[in-house]
């Protein structure tokens, strides 16, 4: 069921990363070539151990094929540390100058035993809904 919610998933060892998007008319201004989309992120610690999450690297490609690197500690200003079967959600956006893109990315995480490893953000589209011009 939790699939239907976040249609996007990336398993890396025991930490499952988990993405819906959502397209934000009200925040979006085509005419002034500018769209906006919502990410609402699950990540859940499938482990024995805490884990917590350090930092972020996201790749944002625009339909022209630029893509811009966004690097930074934590996630809307937190580093979380997620118990065993434990999870941690968040919501986020991302505006692009194009109506359709996408998304990927990375997080470092710190494992119980002080080691670290890349947990995948799975790749997910950015498409605005057509309109009738």
């Amino acid at each position: 069921m939790i699939d239907s919610f976040f249609p996007f998933s990336a398993t890396t060892g025991p930490i499952t990363v988990r993405v819906s998007v959502s397209y934000l008319p009200e925040q979006s201004h085509p005419a002034l070539g500018r769209w906006f989309w919502a990410y609402h992120i699950r990540i859940e610690n499938h482990g024995a151990v805490a884990t917590q999450l350090i930092s972020r690297h996201w790749q944002i490609t625009d339909a022209r094929g630029q893509v811009s690197e966004v690097e930074g500690e934590g996630v809307v200003g937190e580093q979380p540390l997620i118990a065993p079967g434990g999870a941690f959600d968040y919501v986020s956006g991302c505006p692009l100058p194009t109506p359709e893109g996408a998304m990927v990315g990375s997080y470092m995480m710190e494992m119980g035993d002080g080691s670290q490893m890349l947990a995948a953000i799975p790749e997910f589209p950015l498409v605005a809904p057509a309109t009738a011009s």
